[in-house]
C-alpha cells in the first residue's frame, strides 16, 4: 500500500511536467513493484516501454523520486507478467499483428464485426500499436479526444504530412475506437480516389445512394485529399457532404500530403472549411522514436535487437515509417533463412547497398548551387550581403545544409556563403532547425533540395 500510494504521488508530478499523450503512453500503465534504500523496481507494460524508460525516462523518474524522500542508486524496470489473457488496451504500445483467429479478440461481437467490414477500417489500426513520440504526440492526442467524443471536439480534423507517417494509422484507429465502444456507430473509411471514382459512376450510369452513403453516417475518415485538386465537380459534391455532415454535428477527419493552403486549385471555400477544426502536421519521426519503431516491430517477430543494431537502422533511414520497417523485414527475414541473429553486421551489409545509390562526396558548392536554383537566385546572389526577404530564407537553408548534410565548421560555413561573421552561420542554422518544426514549407523546400542532391 505504501509504495503504491508513492508511486501515485511520483505518476502525479509526472503528469504535470509532460503532455498527455506522453504520460498516457508511457506512464499511466505502471507500478511501484518494491522499493529500498538502494533501488527499486519499477513495472512497465512491455519491452518497448522498458526500453523507452531505460533510455529517456530515467533521469526524470529517479529526480522525481528524490523530491518524494527516495534516493535509489538504480531504478530497475521490468516487464509486468499477467495470467490473464492479453487484452488490447490503449495504453499499451506494443503491436499486436495478429492472424485472423487472434484479431477476433478485438471485437466484442458479432455486430461490430460487421459494422467493421462495411465500415472499411482495418482492424489491425489501433491506438495501442501506434508509436507517439514528439513528431505525431498532437496528432495522437487530439485523435483520442474526437473517439471519447465524436463531433464535439476538432470538427474537421485536417492531418497532415509526408508519406507513410502514420496518417492512415490514426485515422482508422479513431474508428475501431469508435465501433469498440459503440458498435452500431455508422463510420465509414474511405480514400479520395474511391470518392472521385464513385462519384463519376454516379454521373455517368445515374447510380442512386451515392449522396446517402456518404451524408448517412456518423463519422466519415477520408484518405489522401491532396486528389481532388484540379476536379472542380467532385469538390463541389464533398462541399454539400461536409456541410450535412458538420451541420449534424458528425465527425469529419481528413488527410493529406500537404496542409489545406497548399492544395493547388482547392477551391476556396472548402480550404476554409478544412481549416474550421483543426490542422495538424504530423512530422518526420525523430530518432527516439524510429527506434522505438524498430524495437516494437522486431518484438512482434520474437525478436530482441541489440542496441547498436537498432541505432543503426534509426541513424541511416530517416525518410518514413515504411522504408524503416522494410528494411528491418528485410534484416528479419535475411536472418532467418540463414539461421544467423540479425545483428548490426547484416544490417550494415543491406542498408550499406541503398546507401551506395547516394554520392559519396557532396561538396558545398553543390548544395550552394542547388539551393540557388531551388530559389531561381543566383550563386553570386546568395553569397551575397544582401538582405532582402527572398535571399535571405535561401542563404540560411543553404548554411543549414551544409551544417546536416558535410557538417562543417560554423566560421567555414561562413566562408562558403561569404560571410565575414560565423555568428550569422550559427543563427541561420538554428533558425532553419526550428523552422522545419514549425514550418511546412520550409520542410518541404529542404526535402525537395535534398533529393536534388541525392538523386
Amino acid at each position: 500500500m505504501q509504495n503504491q500510494m508513492l508511486w501515485q504521488s511520483v505518476l502525479g508530478e509526472i503528469e504535470l511536467s509532460v503532455s498527455r499523450a506522453t504520460y498516457v503512453t508511457w506512464f499511466k500503465n505502471t507500478e511501484l513493484l518494491e522499493s529500498s534504500d538502494d533501488s527499486i523496481t519499477v513495472a512497465v507494460p512491455n519491452i518497448f516501454a522498458k526500453r523507452q524508460f531505460e533510455v529517456k525516462f530515467d533521469k526524470q523518474i529517479k529526480e522525481v523520486l528524490q523530491k518524494n524522500g527516495l534516493k535509489p542508486a538504480f531504478v530497475n524496470y521490468t516487464v509486468k507478467t499477467s495470467s490473464k489473457k492479453p487484452v488490447i488496451t490503449r495504453e499499451t504500445t506494443v503491436e499486436d499483428n495478429s492472424t485472423e483467429s487472434k484479431a477476433d479478440t478485438l471485437l466484442p461481437n458479432q455486430s461490430t464485426a460487421k459494422n467493421l467490414n462495411q465500415s472499411g477500417l482495418n482492424p489491425r489500426y489501433r491506438f495501442s500499436n501506434f508509436i507517439v513520440g514528439s513528431s505525431n504526440d498532437l496528432a495522437y492526442t487530439a485523435c483520442q479526444a474526437i473517439a471519447a467524443a465524436p463531433g464535439e471536439k476538432y470538427n474537421p480534423l485536417f492531418l497532415y504530412g509526408g508519406v507513410g507517417l502514420g496518417k492512415t494509422h490514426l485515422m482508422q484507429a479513431v474508428g475501431n475506437e469508435i465501433l469498440e465502444k459503440n458498435p452500431k456507430a455508422k463510420i465509414l473509411y474511405i480514400n479520395t480516389e474511391t470518392f472521385v471514382k464513385e462519384f463519376i459512376e454516379m454521373i455517368r450510369f445515374k447510380k442512386p445512394g451515392f449522396s446517402d452513403k456518404y451524408r448517412n453516417v456518423d463519422v466519415l475518415i477520408v484518405d489522401d485529399m491532396q486528389f481532388i485538386a484540379g476536379k472542380e465537380k467532385v469538390q463541389e459534391e464533398f462541399f454539400h457532404t461536409f456541410n450535412v455532415l458538420h451541420q449534424l454535428n458528425k465527425q469529419i477527419i481528413i488527410s493529406s500530403d500537404k496542409p489545406p493552403k497548399s492544395i493547388p486549385t482547392l477551391s476556396e471555400r472548402l480550404r476554409s472549411r478544412f481549416e474550421w477544426g483543426m490542422a495538424i502536421d504530423i512530422q518526420m519521426p525523430d530518432f527516439e522514436t524510429r527506434c522505438a519503431i524498430i524495437e516494437a516491430k522486431a518484438a512482434q517477430s520474437g525478436v530482441t535487437l541489440e542496441r547498436d543494431t537498432v541505432e543503426y537502422f534509426a541513424n541511416n533511414i530517416k525518410t518514413n515509417i515504411r522504408e524503416l520497417e522494410g528494411s528491418l523485414n528485410q534484416l528479419l527475414a535475411y536472418a532467418e533463412m540463414r539461421g544467423v541473429a540479425p545483428d548490426i553486421s547484416i544490417a550494415e551489409g543491406l542498408i550499406g547497398s541503398v546507401k551506395q545509390s547516394r554520392p559519396r562526396h557532396i561538396t558545398p558548392k553543390q548544395i550552394i548551387d542547388k539551393t540557388a536554383k531551388h530559389f531561381q537566385i543566383s550563386i553570386d546572389e546568395i553569397c551575397s550581403s544582401k538582405r532582402d526577404k527572398h535571399i535571405v530564407t535561401p542563404r540560411q537553408i543553404a548554411m543549414y545544409l551544409l551544417r546536416s548534410e558535410l557538417h562543417l565548421s560554423f566560421p567555414k560555413i561562413a566562408t562558403e556563403l561569404g560571410r565575414k561573421d560565423h555568428t550569422t552561420a550559427i543563427h541561420s542554422v538554428e533558425k532553419i532547425e526550428k523552422a522545419i518544426k514549425l514550418d511546412y514549407l520550409i520542410r518541404e523546400q529542404v526535402a525537395d533540395i535534398r533529393e536534388r542532391l541525392y538523386a
